[in-house]
C-alpha cells in the first residue's frame, strides 16, 4: 500500500547574522544553510494497517506526512502510495487519500455541514448510491445527525472534528492521514472518535497513519508504531514488542496494617537479586522488578506469608514512559 524508501528532505535557509547590521546583511546575502528534516528513512505500510507515526516536536513527522500526501517533493528517495507517486500525480493521489489536521479544517466555515458534504461529493465525483451508503455509515458511527444543518462556525470543537473526519472519508479513500485527531477534545468525544476510526478500519479496510502526542490514541488504535527523532527512525515495530523490549520493569505497591521494616522485606530479593529494588514509606512497601525474570504472582505469594496486607496495586511501564525514555536516549 505505502512504500517509503531512502527518503530525505533538505531545506535551504538564508544564513542569519546577529544584530541589526547582520539582519541587513542576511537580506542581501546569497549564503544559505541546509537543514535536514528527514534523513534517509524507509518503511512499508500494508493495506488496512493503523500505524502510529510519532516523535517529538521538530522530529520530522509533519515533513514525512507532507511528502506522503504529495505536498512536498523529497530531496532524495521515493514514496509510492497505492501505486502512485504522490508529488508527481497529485490529482490522482488526492482521490485515494483523506487528511484530517486537528488544528485546521477542510469544512466551509459559513455553510451548513450537510452542504460541505454535498460539495465534497461533487468534487470527488461520488455517485448517489455510494454517497448515501457512505453517509448512512458515517452518521451512525460519528453521530452527525444532530448538527448536520448547523453552520460549521457554530459547531463545537468535538462536532467539528467529527465533521472533518467524515469529510475525509466521504469518498472512501484507501489511506487516511490523521494529524492530532483528538487534540483538545473531552474524554467522551475522544472515545467516540477512536471507536469510529476502528469501525471504519474494520468495515472498509481503510489504512490509517496517525501522528499524535496523545499516546492513549496510539495504545487504543495502533498495533504498530514508528518513532522518529532528528529525521531518523528510532523504532519500527509492534506495541507488544516495544513493551517487551523496553517496558520490562514493573512495580507492586503493598499497603500493610503496621509500619514496614525494610529489613523484613529483604528476603524477596532472592527471587532476582539483580533487578529487584525495595522502598518503604511508613506502612507502604514498593517492590520494583523485572517482569521477564520474576512474576507478579510469585512476589505477592511470598509477601502474603510475611506481611499483614490491607491492599496492593500493580503498576506496569506505560507506552508513554517508554517513548519518553527513547526520546531521551535512556534505552
Amino acid at each position: 500500500m505505502i512504500e517509503v524508501k531512502n527518503l530525505r528532505k533538505e531545506f535551504k535557509m538564508n544564513k542569519k547574522y546577529p544584530g541589526f547590521k547582520g539582519a541587513i546583511k542576511s537580506f542581501f546575502s546569497t549564503e544559505y544553510t541546509v537543514k535536514t528534516a528527514v534523513d534517509d528513512i524507509s518503511f512499508n505500510i500494508q493495506d488496512g494497517e493503523i500505524v502510529g507515526y510519532i516523535g517529538a516536536n521538530g522530529a520530522g513527522k509533519s515533513t514525512t506526512i507532507k511528502m506522503m500526501t504529495g505536498i512536498l517533493t523529497p530531496t532524495v528517495g521515493k514514496v509510492i502510495v497505492n501505486g502512485v507517486v504522490p508529488y508527481e500525480n497529485r490529482q490522482k493521489n488526492a482521490k485515494d487519500i483523506g487528511v484530517v489536521f486537528g488544528q485546521k479544517t477542510q469544512l466551509w466555515w459559513d455553510l451548513p455541514l450537510s452542504e460541505t458534504f454535498t460539495l465534497l461529493k461533487d468534487i470527488y465525483e461520488v455517485d448517489d448510491k455510494e454517497y448515501k451508503e457512505r453517509m448512512d455509515f458515517l452518521n451512525e458511527v460519528l453521530e452527525l445527525e444532530d448538527f448536520m444543518l448547523s453552520p460549521v462556525r457554530t459547531l463545537s470543537l468535538g462536532q467539528r472534528m467529527r465533521g472533518d473526519l467524515a469529510a475525509a472519508l466521504i469518498h472512501n479513500p484507501k489511506v487516511v492521514y490523521l494529524d492530532e485527531p483528538t487534540i483538545g477534545l473531552d474524554v467522551v468525544v475522544k472515545d467516540n472518535v477512536r471507536k469510529a476510526i476502528k469501525k471504519m478500519n474494520e468495515n472498509y479496510g481503510t489504512t490509517f497513519i496517525l501522528t499524535t502526542h496523545d499516546l492513549t490514541d496510539i495504545e487504543e488504535l495502533c498495533n504498530r508504531i514508528i518513532i522518529i527523532d532528528n529525521g531518523r527512525i528510532l523504532y519500527d515495530g509492534g506495541l507488544r514488542e516495544i513493551k517487551s523490549r523496553f517496558g520490562y520493569m514493573a512495580s507492586i505497591e503493598i499497603q500493610t496494617k503496621t509500619k514496614v521494616d525494610l529489613k523484613e522485606a529483604e528476603f524477596i530479593k532472592k527471587l532476582d537479586e539483580e533487578y529487584i529494588e525495595l522502598e518503604a514509606k511508613d506502612s507502604k512497601l514498593i517492590i520494583k522488578f523485572n517482569k521477564n525474570n520474576t512474576s507478579t504472582t510469585e512476589i505477592t505469594k511470598q509477601l502474603m506469608g510475611r506481611f499483614d496486607i490491607v491492599d496492593f496495586s500493580i503498576n506496569e511501564t506505560t507506552i508513554e514512559d517508554i517513548v519518553k525514555k527513547i526520546y531521551k536516549n535512556e534505552v
